[in-house]
């Protein structure tokens, strides 16, 4: 794997043990990012229901032999309705999120799991722990929409 393209030198210690998430910093929230993937998958939500099912169609930005948004500077170009996830929307998005996502973790009071990378120091721990969707997904131009279900997966926790 290649070098972690989230910068997670220099921050102070277990710093999400120490401060809420509105008060990280920029490159705090972002060193959260575990590389999973999983949120770059389309779900599929029920509307009687609201259960959201997770689907191994992937945007077609994602390039899942890195588990990584090919364009993540400039995705809203090509994907306007990528969520930008933040302390003032975290609440009204945790329904979909990834169950492993450090985000939605921490939000509701959990702690990092051990395979995170900011508790291994190598961003290839979640792909060790089998969390990630590393060479597990179709890209999204590649599936009709109508055959989304046909893709339904449950969500990989290691």
């Amino acid at each position: 794997m290649s070098s972690d393209p989230i910068p997670r030198d220099g921050l102070a210690p277990r710093f999400w043990e120490k401060k809420p998430l509105t008060k990280m910093s920029r490159p705090e929230w972002e060193a959260l990012c575990d590389g999973c993937g999983k949120c770059c998958l389309n779900k599929l939500e029920d509307e009687e229901t609201g259960e959201v099912a997770l689907t191994r169609v992937a945007c077609r930005l994602f390039d899942d032999t890195t588990c990584r948004c090919a364009q993540y500077p400039i995705r809203h170009q090509f994907v306007p309705e990528c969520i930008v996830l933040k302390p003032s929307n975290i609440g009204e998005n945790l329904y979909w999120m990834p169950e492993t996502c450090a985000y939605k973790r921490l939000w509701t009071g959990q702690s990092l799991p051990d395979w995170h990378p900011l508790l291994t120091g190598t961003q290839d721990s979640v792909h060790e722990a089998g969390v990630s969707m590393l060479h597990r997904t179709v890209a999204e131009f590649e599936v009709d929409d109508d055959d989304w279900e046909d893709h339904i997966i449950e969500e990989p926790t290691g």
